[in-house]
């Protein structure tokens, strides 16, 4: 698979990336972590040689189940990684790093990301500046290689910034869920930032598996997504759905593929799709190759805004948690 450079750094990723989160079994149902290690061998193996993960995915253990599957292969490896909104004062930021280092048995976490901003989910304020010192601090060290931050807004970001350099920003982003358009994306474009987008399938509506009237087991977190939740968006997700459908068949991809295909096609964005086991990585490879005219590009944007354009007016968190 090709790969892309990571902002500014000599960092190469490629344009889908292999999402961990999927190994917090808390959040998610049916997951075998078995399965799991195979498939975070296999994706690799395959070519989708970036791997997202946090501290905060199973306590840990999502790092250490992609040890386990790929420490032997660190050289091909890109690790992003990310330090939670309750560790962000300088002394708390270099503990969770050696934390992180120690779980995905390295020496080195190729992008370390602020997972959500200072005061998210209760957290304590902490200055970015503060942070970002420590972050600097460890890359002076050689134990990351780049900085990013992960669902800040444009205007975060440029404080961030003004403290070091900033390399990707991790933001919501699909087909189904484009706020980042509005001001940050622009923002990255100029300054040369990587986008890395999450929930790039919105949480699996862009597979097309989940019908008009799925209800997920209990403790499943997508119970709390927006576009889960509302009646008339999941409605109108129904009604894109089956107008995507054509355009998947005519370029011989699944539903998926196509949403991935569009997305790694978009401004300076690579795609981090999730996979429980071996066969979704061999789909999610699949996407890199699906070929989109302008044309077919701008068909399937339109579609898309069927569901994004009765969105409120400025919505850059997916979910009601509270």
């Amino acid at each position: 698979m090709e790969t892309r450079s990571l902002g500014t750094s000599d960092i190469q990723m490629t344009p889908v990336i292999l999402g961990t989160w999927q190994a917090d079994t808390g959040g998610w149902r049916g997951v075998d972590e078995s399965e799991l290690v195979r498939a975070i061998r296999d994706a690799v193996e395959a070519g989708i040689t970036t791997i997202d993960t946090a501290e905060v995915y199973a306590s840990g253990r999502s790092e250490q189940l992609i040890a386990e599957a790929v420490s032997d292969l660190r050289d091909r490896v890109v690790y992003a990684s990310k330090v939670f909104a309750d560790h962000l004062k300088y002394d708390q930021v270099l503990a969770a790093c050696d934390r992180s280092l120690k779980r995905l048995k390295t020496d080195y976490i190729d992008l370390y990301q602020i997972h959500w901003p200072s005061g998210a989910f209760n957290s304590e304020i902490v200055p970015i500046g503060e942070t970002m010192d420590a972050l600097n601090t460890l890359k002076e060290k050689g134990k990351i290689r780049a900085i990013g931050v992960s669902n800040f807004s444009r205007s975060q970001m440029e404080e961030a910034a003004r403290y070091g350099r900033i390399d990707s920003l991790q933001p919501p982003y699909s087909l189904f869920w484009r706020d980042v358009e509005r001001e940050t994306m622009p923002y990255c474009v100029e300054n040369n930032i990587s986008i890395l987008a999450y929930s790039s399938l919105a949480q699996g509506l862009l597979t097309g598996k989940f019908g008009p009237d799925h209800q997920f087991q209990e403790g499943d977190h997508r119970n709390k997504n927006k576009l889960f939740q509302n009646p008339d968006h999941y409605r109108r997700v129904q009604e894109a759905l089956d107008r995507l459908r054509p355009i998947a068949a005519e370029k011989g991809c699944t539903l998926a593929q196509l949403s991935l295909a569009w997305l790694i096609a978009r401004p300076r964005t690579h795609a981090i799709a999730g996979a429980r086991n071996s066969s979704q990585v061999e789909q999610n490879v699949k996407a890199a190759e699906v070929r989109l005219s302008p044309e077919d590009l701008e068909n399937i944007d339109r579609i898309g805004r069927i569901v994004t354009d009765h969105l409120e007016e400025d919505y850059p968190i997916m979910w009601n948690f509270g």
